[in-house]
C-alpha cells in the first residue's frame, strides 16, 4: 500500500511526540524569539546589517504590520484533510511556494562563516529553492554545487561594467542555476542609520565578495590580486558596485544576457510590471527590499494585487515583511506565485546552521498548512482575494 505524503502541518506532531520522551525543541517557533536569540548570538555589526532598515525604519516595520489589515475568512466542510502546497514556477515543479530570498551577508550569519553553503544545503534538504546573492562568502559555483535536486536562482546586482555582469550570468548558467533575478532597487545605497552609527559596511572590508574576487573579468581591474591586497580590491569593488544609469532602454540588454527565466526584483508599480513583461522579462519580483533601501514607502503587500494584475499571468514572486505562515497564506491569496523569506532564515542559520534554516522553513510551512486546513483552503488554487477580508 502506497503511503501518503505527510502534510507539512505534521511537523507539530513530531515536536509533541518528542516532548513525550522529554525532548524539547531548542530552536524558537516565533519570529520574536528567533530574532531576540539571534541578536544575542551574532556580532553587533552583523545584527546591524541584517536587522537594520532605511531611515527610522517606518517602512520596514509597516511591511510587517500591513499583513494585519487582512483577515482570512474561514470556510467549513471542504474536506481539507490533505493539503497541496506545490506550485509550478517557470516549468519547475516545486513542493512548496517558499523561496529563500537573497541576503548579501548570509555567509557571515553562520558560526563557521560559510552561511551561503549552509543555506544551499538547507535548500537541498527542504526542497525550498535558494536565491543566491551576488554577495557571497563562497563563489557561486560552490554554492550551486550544494543544491542537490533543488533548483536555485542567482541574484544579480548589476555592476557598472557590463562585461562583469555578463561574466556573472554566464558563470551562473554554467553552474546550473535555473533563473536570474536582477535587483533594481540597490542602484544606490539606502540611508541606514544603524550601519552608519557603527561605520559598518562589511563589503568594504572584503567580506562577501567571493564572486567578484573569483571572476576573471573583475580581476583584470585589480593592480594586485585580492589575495595580496584585499582592501584595495574591495575599494575597486565599491567603485564598480552598481550602475545608477540603468534604465528601461537597457531592458533588451538585460534580456539578452540569458535564456534562463529572468525576473526583475524591486517592482512595486503596476506600470513598471507591465513594461517589464512587455519587454520580454519572464517574471516580476514584487519587493521593497524589506524596507532596507528606501523609507517612507507603502508596504509591499499593499502593492502586490495591482502588480499581479499588471503582470498579466506572468509569475510574481513576493517578499518584504514575511514573518510567519499566515503572511505566506495572505500573500498567496493576494496573487503571489511564490513567497520569499529573508530575516527568519538568517536568524535560524545564526542559531542552528543548516538545521536551523530547515527548522524555520518547516515551522513556516507547518503554520501555513495548518491555517489552510483549519480555515478550509486545501490547495493554493483555493486561495484568492475572496478568501480575505480587509479590515478598516
Amino acid at each position: 500500500m502506497e503511503h501518503e505524503t505527510p502534510n507539512y502541518g505534521d511537523y507539530q506532531l513530531e515536536v509533541y511526540l518528542r516532548g513525550l520522551t522529554g525532548v524539547r525543541e531548542d530552536l524558537p517557533f516565533t519570529f520574536a524569539e528567533l530574532e531576540a536569540r539571534a541578536h544575542a548570538t551574532l556580532p553587533p555589526d552583523i545584527v546591524s546589517y541584517v536587522a537594520g532598515g532605511a531611515g527610522n525604519e517606518y517602512t520596514q516595520n509597516a511591511n510587517v504590520t500591513a499583513f494585519d489589515r487582512w483577515g482570512v475568512i474561514p470556510r467549513m466542510l471542504v474536506g481539507a484533510a490533505r493539503r497541496d502546497l506545490s506550485i509550478n514556477l517557470f516549468g519547475m515543479a516545486l513542493p512548496t511556494p517558499l523561496l529563500l530570498a537573497p541576503i548579501g551577508v548570509i555567509g557571515l550569519c553562520a558560526q563557521d562563516g560559510h552561511g551561503d553553503l549552509a543555506t544551499a544545503r538547507a535548500a537541498a534538504t527542504s526542497g525550498v529553492p535558494m536565491i543566491a546573492s551576488t554577495l557571497t562568502v563562497d563563489p557561486l559555483e560552490e554554492v550551486a554545487a550544494q543544491f542537490g535536486e533543488t533548483p536555485g536562482f542567482f541574484q544579480l546586482y548589476n555592476p557598472k561594467d557590463r562585461a562583469v555582469a555578463e561574466s556573472f550570468v554566464s558563470r551562473a548558467e554554467a553552474a546550473g542555476f535555473k533563473g536570474i533575478v536582477v535587483t533594481l532597487d540597490t542602484l544606490q545605497l539606502g540611508w541606514r542609520p544603524r550601519d552608519l552609527k557603527l561605520g559598518n559596511f562589511p563589503q568594504l572590508k572584503g567580506h562577501c565578495l567571493a564572486n567578484y574576487f573569483s571572476d576573471p573579468v573583475f580581476r583584470t581591474k585589480l593592480a594586485k590580486p585580492p589575495e595580496e591586497d584585499v582592501r584595495a580590491a574591495a575599494l575597486v569593488w565599491a567603485s564598480e558596485l552598481s550602475d545608477p544609469t540603468l534604465n528601461w532602454n537597457d531592458l533588451a540588454w538585460l534580456r539578452s544576457l540569458t535564456k534562463l527565466p529572468l525576473l526583475l526584483k524591486g517592482i512595486c508599480h503596476p506600470e513598471d510590471a507591465k513594461r517589464a513583461i512587455d519587454g520580454g522579462i519572464d517574471g516580476i519580483y514584487c519587493s521593497n527590499h524589506g524596507g532596507r533601501q528606501a523609507n517612507g514607502g507603502i508596504p509591499a503587500i499593499d502593492l502586490l494585487p495591482t502588480v499581479v494584475e499588471a503582470a498579466g499571468g506572468a509569475p510574481v514572486v513576493f517578499d518584504s515583511g514575511v514573518r510567519g505562515g499566515e503572511h505566506i497564506v495572505k500573500a498567496l491569496a493576494l496573487g503571489a506565485s511564490a513567497v520569499a523569506i529573508g530575516r527568519p532564515y538568517a536568524y535560524g542559520l545564526a542559531l542552528g546552521g543548516e538545521d536551523g534554516i530547515v527548522h524555520v522553513l518547516r515551522s513556516l510551512l507547518a503554520e501555513a498548512d495548518l491555517l489552510m486546513a483549519i480555515d478550509g483552503y486545501p490547495t493554493i488554487a483555493d486561495l484568492n482575494p475572496d478568501a480575505l477580508h480587509a479590515r478598516a
